[in-house]
């Protein structure tokens, strides 16, 4: 394999691979690395297959800034294509049409991963993954559309997490009062309660509900800032790499207080402590893989991770479309079963071979999955 087929190298290299590298967890390594330690049970295998399961409520593992980073690199990519257009002449009122049929087209599509049409005897969910995505990337977008100056939307974005704060915190909910910040007693829950239709994931809460979706929208706001930021003529230096580690330092540091202050990340809720700390260590990787794979251009180890962040929504979606576990006990099974207890963990590792295969093809042949 080599990168002749690459696109062109103005083409942000880095900002593919940590979206790879972030659909990597989803496709199966998680799975991989949970069996891997369940084979292997040291105590660093341990800690760090904890890491990659969801924490029951407040406060954070690794595992729950995945669909966060993901928001956020949506987010990077606005304004490296919006402007573009803008300075194309590209009317304005046509990009407002085609960021609401993104919205819907993604709200949909997570309809149907949902399997809202389908004739499961449980009820339908509407919210969804790929729904609060495409809510959050619309906020964003429209921003970056109308409001042109970037200190405004900074300030837009420091007001929006304030209000998430003031909403959660002060705002008293019926039978509840405010601040409760629990399954029944949050605001996010009492409103997708009382307005959310269908089926909500947490029984009574759904995470990916109707104010979780707008307070998340923080994130991808702070992902279009970042891409506005390295639109600039001298981004591609070690400058911008020191610029974006201090101010996602500065962004970790905050959460934490907030959270050292008693106002917990939960991600369940999006709460604004929750959404300082993914927006700061999501820029914290986006500009170590920026400076590694852009500026340091140090590139071939991240072609493989590219080649399913070019391609992301196919995986999604073909995960749970075609049974990959199914496909690799079919082809591996025989082969990997002398393995004895490594068998599983063999099997695993097939499956993600096999999903990276389909999208290398799907590489080769420029063929790719965009809403």
């Amino acid at each position: 394999m080599t990168d002749k087929l690459l696109p062109t190298p103005r083409r942000m290299l880095s900002l593919d691979a940590l979206r790879g590298m972030d659909m990597l967890c989803i496709m199966g390594l998680e799975d991989v690395i949970r069996e891997l330690a369940h084979w292997c049970p040291t105590a660093f295998l341990e800690k760090l297959a904890e890491q990659f399961e969801h924490v029951p409520w407040a406060g954070l593992h690794a595992y729950d800034l995945i669909f966060p980073l993901f928001m956020f690199l949506s987010g990077v990519s606005i304004p490296l294509s919006m402007d573009s257009r803008l300075d194309r002449g590209d009317s304005r009122w046509d990009m407002w049409r085609k960021i609401l049929t993104r919205c819907a087209l993604l709200i949909l599509l997570g309809m149907v991963y949902n399997g809202v049409f389908s004739d499961k005897p449980v009820g339908p969910r509407f919210a969804s993954v790929l729904g609060q995505i495409g809510i959050a990337w619309a906020i964003a977008a429209s921003l970056q559309l109308v409001v042109r100056d970037t200190r405004k939307r900074v300030a837009i974005l420091v007001g929006w997490l304030a209000a998430t704060a003031v909403l959660q915190l002060l705002v008293p909910v019926p039978g509840h009062g405010a601040g409760v910040l629990t399954e029944t007693g949050a605001i996010n829950t009492w409103f997708d309660r009382l307005f959310l239709p269908g089926r909500l994931h947490g029984g009574s809460f759904d995470p990916e509900g109707i104010p979780s979706a707008i307070f998340a929208a923080a994130i991808t706001m702070a992902g279009s800032l970042v891409g506005t930021f390295m639109k600039r003529p001298d981004a591609y230096s070690w400058k911008t790499v020191g610029t974006l580690a201090a101010t996602g330092a500065a962004a970790v540091l905050l959460g934490w207080a907030c959270w050292a202050a008693g106002y917990p990340p939960i991600k369940s809720l999006w709460t604004a402590s929750f959404n300082l700390l993914a927006i700061g260590i999501a820029t914290l990787l986006f500009a170590l893989f920026f400076g590694i794979i852009d500026v340091a251009r140090c590139q071939s180890w991240s072609f493989a991770l590219r080649v399913i962040g070019m391609n992301s929504l196919t995986i999604y979606l073909g995960s749970k479309l075609v049974s990959f576990p199914d496909m690799s006990a079919f082809l591996f099974g025989r082969v990997v079963g002398p393995a004895g207890d490594a068998a599983p963990l063999l099997l695993l590792c097939g499956v993600l071979v096999l999903e990276w295969l389909v999208l290398y093809f799907f590489y080769r042949q420029r063929w790719f999955l965009r809403v």
